[in-house]
């Protein structure tokens, strides 16, 4: 057994090694061992010990994001790196407790099982989810689309559960998530990810959308954990000239070595205005990063998520693996885009008990940007948060979604060019008024123009797509409506003599 080598190599002659430390440790951890070995309760097993034991503990003490494989994982690694992963096809809303089926998408499992927009899930593989919180039911929907799944389905008008089984299939996981205009002219395009896939994917959405008439872009990195680092510098090379900067790498020896953009590279010149939040990390920091460095786009949102380690990954005999950092990024000005290491809480930099230290860097045009943690925005724009109870009260008893599926029951000639008309407001004072939602004039005045875009996101989800639902719900961004003043500033600015 392999192991046994390794515990033949553990006891070598220490005297060709240089530390007497390093030996002093290695002889005690044969004691813990010899002694774990011969008196624990039950007989103990060599590979359980080192592969959830000694190694991954070896491996923690040096960074958050170095990690021990063990095969299992290490298999895992390489699937999440193709553009597909197991899953049911289906889009859901998330409320606590509640678990709502937006959307089924054609020839998936979730289709084929016979699930339908509208329906809620109860029970996944005996677990009831009433009493789960949002992060919870994240948890055990990854957890299920792993494997074969039991489901317990209340469709509206049903008096019984319904019984379903869902295998789970290869799906595509596309990077370019949305791409539609909002406004004349001005594009949105969300990228999830970056894969092997996410450069043409990206091209051939910008490539219709100029053909459609698009001059200025909105670029939404937000929530984008990063993902292959090779695709994001061709990202780059799309907006910045031949021979420019794109990054650097920053090994334990010698001089930083620079990615720059390709010498045949011909990039668009239409203004960009990119979008950040604390859940962008790693390839999607540095390609905000390099934008913002050579004055290329303005950065929208709040501070990123900050990993700008390099991983590289070394393969380990009876397919373990190693993921190990061997370098940092920089972007174009010298700014490493890293957050602390210390006694940090994984995704939140503001838990983080070390300070960082704050250095000022210049763009290309001489700007002052600042490292510390990753990238910071040159606009601080915070994401929607409600303005009064009632429209929380609204979202959170899913009276939206409730009413639009209601409402579509007997109305099922819903056109693109559908607006909220002033019935429909009153019908659905009704509908809040039957479950005993009852707000005053002021608040009913006030929230209007949010009831209105809530009410045709959720009728456009359910008669068109979700993605058509998240065009509406684009245009009540308050991130995204900043995007849209700098970038009507810069073509105002550009239009001055």
């Amino acid at each position: 057994m392999r192991f046994l080598l390794v515990l033949a190599l553990l006891a070598w002659p220490l005297e060709a090694l240089d530390s007497d430390g390093l030996e002093s440790d290695l002889r005690r951890f044969l004691d813990v061992y010899s002694v774990v070995e011969a008196n624990y309760a039950d007989p103990i097993d060599p590979r359980e010990v080192f592969y959830q034991g000694v190694l991954p503990g070896m491996i923690q003490t040096l960074d958050p994001h170095s990690a021990f494989l063990n095969p299992k994982q290490y298999k895992s690694l390489r699937e999440m790196q193709r553009s597909t992963e197991k899953g049911f096809g289906s889009v859901v809303s998330l409320l606590p407790g509640r678990v709502i089926v937006l959307q089924t998408l054609p020839d998936s499992p979730s289709a084929r099982a016979g699930l339908s927009p509208g329906d809620e899930i109860m029970v996944i593989n005996r677990y009831p989810l009433s009493r789960l919180t949002i992060d919870q039911l994240v948890q055990l929907l990854s957890q299920s689309r792993q494997q074969r799944a039991q489901l317990m389905v209340k469709r509206p008008d049903f008096v019984r559960l319904i019984p379903m089984e869902l295998v789970p299939a290869e799906m595509a996981d596309p990077s370019v998530r949305h791409s539609f205009f909002l406004e004349p002219g001005t594009a949105y395009v969300k990228l999830a990810n970056f894969e092997q896939t996410t450069a043409g994917e990206f091209r051939d959405a910008i490539e219709r959308l100029k053909t459609d008439g698009m001059r200025k872009l909105v670029l939404d990195l937000r929530q984008n954990p990063g993902g292959i680092v090779e695709s994001a510098v061709a990202v780059a090379s799309f907006f910045l000239k031949p021979g420019q900067n794109i990054l650097w790498i920053q090994g334990r020896e010698g001089a930083p070595q620079s990615v720059k953009v390709p010498d045949d590279s011909d990039p668009y010149d239409f203004p960009v205005c990119v979008l950040v939040d604390d859940r962008a990390a790693s390839a999607a920091e540095l390609l905000a990063g390099a934008l913002q460095d050579h004055d290329r786009a303005y950065i929208v949102g709040t501070s990123s998520f900050g990993k700008g380690l390099v991983q590289s990954v070394f393969q380990l005999s009876e397919g373990a693996a190693v993921a190990l950092t061997t370098a940092r990024y920089l972007t174009p000005s010298g700014r490493s885009i890293q957050r602390p290491l210390g006694d940090c809480d994984l995704y939140a930099l503001a838990h983080c008990d070390e300070e960082p230290t704050i250095e000022e860097f210049r763009t290309d045009s001489g700007r002052i940007v600042r490292s510390g943690g990753g990238i910071n925005p040159d606009e601080v724009v915070l994401p929607h948060a409600y303005n009064t109870r009632f429209e929380a009260v609204m979202d959170a008893s899913n009276s939206f979604f409730e009413f639009a599926h209601e409402y579509l029951r007997n109305h099922k000639d819903i056109q693109e060019d559908f607006e909220v008309f002033s019935e429909l407001l009153d019908q659905f004072h009704g509908f809040l008024d039957s479950r005993r939602i009852q707000p005053s004039l002021s608040e009913w005045s006030s929230t209007v123009g949010f009831i209105r875009s809530r009410l045709k996101q959720e009728i456009f989800n359910l008669a068109f797509s979700v993605e058509k639902g998240d065009e509406i719900g684009a245009r009540r961004d308050p991130v995204i409506q900043a995007a849209l003043r700098n970038l009507a500033r810069q073509s105002h600015d550009s239009a001055k003599p």
